[in-house]
């Protein structure tokens, strides 16, 4: 049974560390706010300005004025930090963020990631995307296995414009969990979601992938 959104956030929310200093992306990735793991010390950062984004209010918690990046309304836990957007590059251009969870339109086979734009369609901007895949020391994906018409979205190369190279070192799906092999630059399939098979996910995706010999169930 494919993992929900939820479900993905939580798994990805594993891969916190105490102290860590951590940007998530716009969409799916904010959930992993909700999921920190108690007793665990992770600041959130966020491109607009703040450093230290609690979970997401409550209806009676709402202010209007305290948004993320992906302009939700979000709060502050204590000892946060407000600054300006400049300041927000500079830590993430600098190398001071540990990891980051993106959302991703497609990844290639060898990591790289195109999460910014479809060709035709109006976007705002780029945001903060390729500068966040260029900085951050762990970049990990939170996305669909396939698209809504069951095309393979960890594809052998992107078709779509890319956002950064070969720099998703974690793709976490709805199907699978898998990990770069650095020296391979290839994926690896660690764990399936349950019910879900290893022929299954082989079946469902276009890039060339890895088996680890202990393939295990997500635990979430």
């Amino acid at each position: 049974m494919p993992l929900t959104r939820e479900q993905i956030t939580q798994r990805a929310a594993q891969e916190l560390r105490d102290g860590y200093i951590v940007n998530l992306g716009i969409g799916m990735p904010t959930l992993v706010a909700n999921y920190i793991p108690k007793g665990m010390d992770v600041w959130l950062q966020s491109e607009n300005g703040l450093l230290g984004i609690g979970p997401f209010p409550k209806d009676s918690e709402v202010d209007a004025d305290l948004i993320n990046a992906g302009k939700q309304t979000i709060t502050a836990r204590p000892g946060a930090a407000y600054f300006s957007s400049a300041d927000s590059f500079a830590m993430i251009r600098g190398g001071h963020i540990d990891m980051c969870i993106l959302g991703a339109m497609q990844v290639s086979q060898d990591g790289d990631i195109a999460n910014w734009m479809i060709p035709g369609k109006m976007v705002k901007g780029m945001g903060g995307a390729m500068d966040l895949v260029a900085g951050v020391r762990k970049i990990v994906v939170t996305m669909d296995h396939n698209s809504k018409d069951g095309a393979s979205k960890l594809v052998k190369k992107c078709s779509l414009p890319l956002t950064g190279q070969r720099c998703v070192s974690m793709l976490i799906t709805d199907l699978c969990v898998m990990v770069m092999d650095e020296s391979k630059r290839r994926f690896v399939l660690t764990e399936t979601a349950p019910g879900v098979t290893v022929d299954e996910v082989k079946k469902k995706t276009e890039a060339e992938i890895l088996i680890a010999p202990d393939v295990r169930p997500v635990a979430i």
